[in-house]
């Protein structure tokens, strides 16, 4: 049996990196290849080295960008593992109705990411949405509040909307590993007088620190991809206000048409990405979370 596995193992996997090596490998090494090229829609590839990243790396709007989606990375491990953690650990009890409300804080992470964008454009409408009647009914005066076309909320209105969006599915994950937990090691705690608070940092959290790693690379590698949400929401505006790296990306390629800059741009956000996450299961595996 083992000789036979062996011996068609290769035939199974074959056609997974065929369609990896196709879709990924030599996309990203044409990617990668295209950074240090200058060019355009229109021009053919000219080879001018590190100029691009030179130019990324000076670019005030892509510094700028580059600070506002880690400030947003950072906001967003925080709030949606403090969310997360909440509604886990409430929806762990087995109370009556616990399955419609874990489908309800469920249902947001398998929105589109442009329709979870539409709905929160419309919730913080100024002239129609609902946000400004209900800050007005509670006595509040409304009649300059532009949560999205304000530059110093702007940010704050697709944080709220990405948070919604993904608390929901991290609290499935941290669901599943309380579930695990043996409850011996609860009713051991507690005989010898360990609070719930006690119980929670020296029991929970080390036996879920995996789905916690999980959870924290989810939330980091997708903030840093952020695009859906604020392009759909504020279009990086007002101005550059909301700009993350992705839509300044797009802005770049699609609209200055300047590939060869959007590609090096492209280079940077994958390695940011992918180093936060080596970082993350550094410290997991040391044993430091």
């Amino acid at each position: 049996m083992e000789k036979a596995i062996k011996r068609y193992f290769p035939i199974f996997v074959l056609p997974t990196m065929i369609a990896f090596t196709l879709g990924f490998i030599i996309p990203f090494v044409e990617g990668v290849y295209l950074s240090f090229c200058k060019f355009t829609t229109v021009n053919d590839a000219k080879f001018v080295g590190f100029a691009n990243y030179a130019k990324v790396f000076t670019d005030e709007t892509f510094v700028h960008a580059f600070w506002y989606t880690a400030a947003f990375t950072v906001v967003s491990v925080i709030l949606i593992n403090v969310l997360a953690f909440a509604v886990a650990l409430l929806l762990t009890k087995g109370f009556k109705g616990t399955n419609i409300f874990r489908t309800v804080f469920f249902i947001p992470s398998v929105m589109s990411f442009m329709v979870v964008g539409l709905l929160w454009q419309l919730f913080f409408n100024p002239n129609v949405g609902p946000f400004n009647y209900i800050l007005k009914t509670m006595g509040m005066n409304t009649a300059n509040l532009n949560i999205l076309g304000n530059p110093g909320t702007a940010i704050f209105g697709v944080i709220f909307a990405s948070q919604w969006m993904y608390f929901g599915y991290m609290a499935m994950l941290l669901i599943i590993g309380i579930q695990k937990v043996p409850d011996e090691l609860y009713e051991a705690a507690e005989i010898d007088g360990a609070n719930a608070l006690q119980r929670f940092w020296h029991i929970t959290i080390p036996n879920i620190k995996e789905m916690i790693l999980v959870d924290c690379i989810i939330i980091v590698v997708g903030s840093f991809k952020l695009f859906d949400e604020v392009f759909v929401m504020t279009n990086g505006g007002p101005g550059y206000a909301s700009e993350v790296i992705s839509t300044y990306l797009y802005r770049t390629a699609f609209r200055a048409d300047m590939m060869g800059s959007a590609s090096a741009m492209a280079v940077v956000l994958f390695v940011i990405t992918f180093a936060l996450s080596i970082f993350q299961m550094k410290i997991s595996r040391s044993g430091e979370v």
